[in-house]
């Protein structure tokens, strides 16, 4: 018989198995967002659905493809996992506008541009995306789809300025993107700057070839390979437009073109040349003449602004997009500045790169530009700023102490700022929350770590300025030098730190490196010139080409990074833009170059980080990338021997893209952080194995990464999506410590701290809608992490009876996470087994088990009441699951913000946990007059069933205890009003009497006063008054109703207790 019953039963046991570190396992654990929003980043293209405009795209330099169905209300990232973040064009196929073409690689190809990897498509309105090919091309400027025959596309290749390619010019295809044929091409140096079509012959097509070449120390625009070109096949054949047919005579640049909408036979052309000028063709582009050459009015810088468009309605109405937008109402001939950015309070954003006027309405359009995306529906005399794009572009990212702590960095183009990482208040982080602390290109940024309301920022080309965030008192700190005659060469994006040692003293680079001990106020030059200083390479003032540029971006043979030791005082690591690696050891007297033992490094490579160890002397990780010369291959290394040897720990069979920063566990050195173009990737053995973070965070370039040292948050500066952060790296630390831990069947990990924190509401505004932008906050409460391998169920035979019983009691669907003061345990939470292994979260409350709330109905919980708040202090938590557990300790402090008394908070915790007990016998009272009225309910029920006209007397007294008992109730929860509209009961009820006590009690900061002790003394008595009118009501008139209905056979009737204060 057993061995029947054996084979029948199901047992549950665990096939073990070895589970591996992956993005699976961390599907739970996902960084957020945090903005800002308000100062959002460079929008490339855009498109619009004409039969439904409220369906918007908008394509950004580094942060994707965003959508939205509402106008432009709210907006949704729907590209976040494709193998780039840069978009150049975007298409809809109007005739269905589920079909989204999207060219990668923007088209205005400044220093700091971000290269794409193709041609997209989507069918199903950027749900899922198909890459199409092209994927060389690198920068796509234009896509243009054949209104009559959509499996007709267009692509303008622009190409990469970094390097010669044949991958760029014109593309076709005519069979919906399966094959590509290139059907104009002029050079490797040129690509296909602009592309338009006649809006009334598909085969009728203007194209903007541009030879262009940038490399990190200069650029040049113009050559043999630009020039206008014109098809009426479909680009079989081309005709190159010349000086015979109007044009400039000699070489051109950058050439900008549009057709008229409403008249084809206008186009405008802004070109490029020995004298720039506006050009204007009424016959389709068959002749041309200059129509104005006043580059203040037309545009001034054509490499980096070049589109114009043409009105929808009116052919004379031109809009040029540079600086500042321009509209011409007399086909060009003179321009006046639409919309105003500076001086003003309704400014808008400069730098203008994308354009959109609506078909059949010229009134609406959209602009982007650097700082985001602009709406107006009366021709531009309004306009609508879209605020929650958060598609800000951080060089830099750094993080202070205070509570909550704050993140800095600084913003390409648009400043540098100061904004909190987490908020105790209601709802999310606001762009109001964010201070923009310094103007200009915005680089480092710096907190003083004497007082964070000051600090230094950089601009462009070393302008370093000493901040005070809290009243904008800003000044200059940049170094001289003591020679009038001496030029300091600084970066674009020049190297600052503070010494780890010394608040006081502060390193910035130009090719010499100088050093402040007075926090900036003078400088000293503590090195020769570290740089290679090439003086092939010292030539930025004649960059530009056919027009000269020379902004400081080409600024060249400058010093990138210096990086002082945490742990040896006067060392310090300095790295190049041309590629030198030097140290010291003697705060700067002597300098070792060990750039030639960097191995597979190509010669001048960028340098933009080396990370000192906070641990070991002499080690540090060093980040390198050559993409400015064409090649796109990671290089990161790690010494630990001052550089006299170097480990390669990412190469191109660890990561997709290039490097760009990289940090280092300081508590767990197997743990690193890897940004790189193309995102985050994460090493729990110290780089051996490389893992892309695609877990709640979009493809994205990542150019800084800081671990903050109190909260343990990796906190994550994008170049295109903002600022994020990965809360609390702990359980990451442990893995990485301890990769066995994975093959547990359950473990708790060590937490962070929880704040007893008071919340507020939101600032500004309470009720925000969708338009406004919130950066997800962090969550409130004492957090655990845990990690949960879960097993899987099998059948099994088992011959011990004994045994089987034993393993079927275990149960495996739910976890108990308990809390303990010392050996007291406090509180005890349930939750359902996840659905996947792998890390997970929960949260406390900071709460002890409670008390049930009186309660006019009886309500049946497996969850235990809450109840008062802990006193700070170190509690243990035990996690269970099955019959497996892991235990840590969780520490509970204050508000940091308020000043705490120890005293006065044990007060209020006696106080709170001694009126507990008045709550709970007040709950069971009031719990035996609810079952006592359900049982006389019940009572008449049957007897209506049984004979309503024989027991009517039964049922008479059943209906007067019924409101005896109401009116009892009435004294704890108030008379019931039964009028319609908000009524209100003049007596006091005792539940209201304990809500009073308690809100008073638990809000209390100072103690116990003699309000509460009132208070609580008012309660009682109610609480008593009430209790002796219920001890009566079931000592007397109870015990009557019971006496009688009992001879009627039906007796449902329990014990009944009395109820008194203690």
């Amino acid at each position: 018989m057993k061995n029947i019953l054996t084979i029948l039963l199901l047992v549950i046991s665990f096939n073990g198995f070895t589970q591996e570190f992956s993005m699976e396992l961390l599907k739970n654990k996902t960084p957020r967002n945090i903005g800002p929003g308000g100062m959002s980043g460079r929008v490339t293209s855009i498109d619009v659905v004409h039969s439904n405009p409220d369906i918007m795209y908008a394509g950004t330099a580094s942060g994707g493809l965003w959508k939205s169905t509402s106008g432009g209300i709210k907006w949704n990232p729907i590209f976040d996992n494709e193998a780039t973040a840069s978009i150049g064009a975007v298409a809809i196929q109007q005739s269905n506008p589920s079909v989204i073409w999207v060219g990668t690689g923007e088209g205005n190809p400044r220093n700091s541009l971000n290269g794409g990897y193709g041609l997209y498509k989507s069918i199903d309105g950027g749900k899922n995306w198909q890459l199409m090919g092209l994927e060389k091309t690198r920068h796509i400027h234009r896509v243009i789809i054949d209104p009559t025959n959509p499996n007709t596309v267009y692509v303008a290749a622009i190409g990469s300025p970094w390097g010669e390619h044949p991958e760029r010019g014109v593309y076709k295809t005519t069979d919906g993107g399966k094959t590509w044929v290139k059907i104009l091409y002029t050079n490797p140096k040129s690509g296909a700057a602009d592309l338009v079509m006649d809006p009334q012959n598909p085969n009728k097509l203007i194209a903007a070839m541009w030879e262009h070449k940038r490399d990190p120390w200069f650029f040049n625009s113009g050559g043999e390979g630009s020039g206008l070109y014109s098809t009426y096949d479909g680009g079989e054949t081309w005709k190159k437009i010349s000086s015979e047919d109007g044009l400039p005579e000699g070489n051109l640049g950058r050439i900008g073109v549009a057709i008229s909408p409403s008249k084809p036979d206008i186009v405008y052309a802004l070109i490029e040349a020995k004298k720039n000028a506006l050009y204007k063709s009424s016959d389709g582009g068959h002749h041309w003449e200059m129509v104005s050459d006043n580059m203040d009015e037309i545009g001034n810088r054509p490499f980096y602004y070049a589109d114009i468009y043409v009105d929808s309605q009116n052919e004379n109405r031109l809009y040029s997009i540079f600086t500042y937008v321009n509209v011409s109402e007399d086909g060009g001939k003179s321009f006046k500045q639409l919309m105003p950015a500076y001086g003003v309070d309704n400014g808008i954003h400069p730098d203008h790169h994308a354009w959109w006027i609506h078909p059949t309405n010229s009134d609406f359009m959209i602009d982007g530009n650097d700082g985001g995306l602009n709406i107006t529906k009366d021709g531009g005399d309004s306009w609508r700023f879209v605020g929650n794009l958060p598609v800000a572009q951080f060089y830099h990212i750094n993080v202070d102490n205070e509570f909550p702590y704050n993140v800095y960095g600084g913003m390409q183009d648009n400043g540098s700022w100061r904004g909190p990482a987490y908020v105790w208040r209601a709802q999310g982080i606001r762009n109001s929350y964010w201070q923009e602390i310094s103007f200009g290109d915005g680089f480092d940024v710096i907190p003083d770590k004497d007082d964070s309301q000051f600090g230094w920022t950089m601009s462009q080309e070393g302008y370093v300025s000493r901040y005070d965030w809290k009243t904008g008192n800003n000044y200059i700190v940049r170094p001289t030098h003591s020679d009038a005659d001496m030029n300091l060469r600084f970066n674009w994006n020049a190297a600052i730190n503070i010494d780890p040692n010394s608040n006081n003293t502060l390193y910035f680079g130009s090719q010499f490196v100088h050093k402040s001990t007075d926090k900036g106020d003078t400088w000293e030059i503590i090195s020769p010139d570290l740089t290679t200083n090439d003086p092939d390479k010292l030539k930025q003032h004649e960059s530009g080409g056919l027009t000269m540029d020379a902004t400081g971006a080409e600024n060249h043979c400058t010093i990138l990074v210096i990086e002082p030791s945490m742990v040896e005082t006067d060392m310090l690591w300095v790295g190049t833009d041309d590629g030198r690696v030097h140290y010291t050891q003697d705060g700067g007297s002597q300098w070792i170059e060990v750039t030639k033992n960097i191995k597979g490094l190509p010669k001048g490579s960028w340098i933009p980080q080396i990370k000192a160890s906070k641990t070991n002397k002499g080690e540090a990780l060093l980040v390198a990338n050559d993409y400015r010369r064409f090649n796109y291959t990671p290089y990161v290394y790690r010494t630990k021997n001052y550089g006299k040897s170097w480990e390669r720990i990412v190469d191109a069979t660890d990561v997709t893209s290039f490097a760009l920063s990289i940090v280092e566990d300081s508590e767990e050195p197997n743990l690193l952080f890897l940004g790189t173009d193309d995102g985050l990737y994460i090493s729990i053995d110290k780089g051996v194995k490389w893992t892309k973070w695609t877990e709640g965070f979009p493809t994205v370039p990542v150019k800084d990464l800081v671990i903050h040292p109190r909260e343990h948050d990796l906190v994550i500066g994008t170049f295109g999506r903002a600022a994020w952060i990965l809360d609390d790296i702990r359980p990451l630390r442990a893995l990485a410590k301890e990769q066995n831990l994975l093959q547990k069947t359950v473990h708790l990990f060590e937490p962070p701290t929880a704040y007893q924190a008071a919340y507020q509401q939101p600032t500004g505004s309470r009720f925000g809608g969708d338009a406004l932008f919130n950066g997800e906050n962090r969550k409130s409460g004492a957090r655990f992490s845990y990690y949960l391998n879960i097993k899987e169920i099998d059948t099994t035979t088992v011959k011990d009876e004994d045994k089987l019983e034993t393993l079927t009691e275990i149960k495996w669907d739910s976890l108990q996470l308990q809390l303990f003061d010392g050996e007291r345990l406090i509180r005890t939470l349930k939750q359902k087994v996840p659905k996947e292994s792998g890390i997970h979260s929960w949260k406390w409350n900071m709460d002890e088990k409670g008390v049930e709330w009186p309660s006019k109905k009886i309500q049946k919980s497996t969850r235990e009441p809450s109840g008062v708040q802990v006193i700070p202090g170190t509690y243990r938590a035990v996690l269970s699951y099955g019959d497996q557990s892991s235990e840590t300790r969780i520490e509970v402090q204050s508000d940091p913000r308020i000043p705490y008394n120890a005293k006065a908070v044990q007060a209020v915790y006696d106080s709170s946990k001694t009126f507990e007990q008045l709550q709970q016998t007040t709950a069971e009272a009031v719990k035996q007059l609810v079952e006592s009225n359900e049982i006389v309910s019940e009572f008449s029920d049957k007897l209506n069933e049984k004979d309503k006209e024989l027991h009517k007397d039964a049922l008479k007294n059943c209906k007067e205890i019924t409101e005896k008992i109401d009116t009892i109730l009435a004294l704890y929860f108030g008379k019931e009003d039964k009028r319609q509209g908000i009524t209100s009961d003049p007596v006091v009820s005792v539940t209201e009497r304990i809500g009073t006590a308690l809100y008073y009690i638990g809000t209390r900061q100072n103690g116990i006063t003699d309000t509460e002790h009132s208070l609580v003394e008012h309660a009682k008595t109610a609480i008593d008054n009430a209790l002796k009118t219920t001890n009566r009501f079931f000592e007397e008139d109870w015990v009557d109703f019971k006496t009688e209905m009992e001879t009627k056979d039906l007796s449902p009737f329990k014990n009944i207790k009395t109820f008194e204060l203690k």
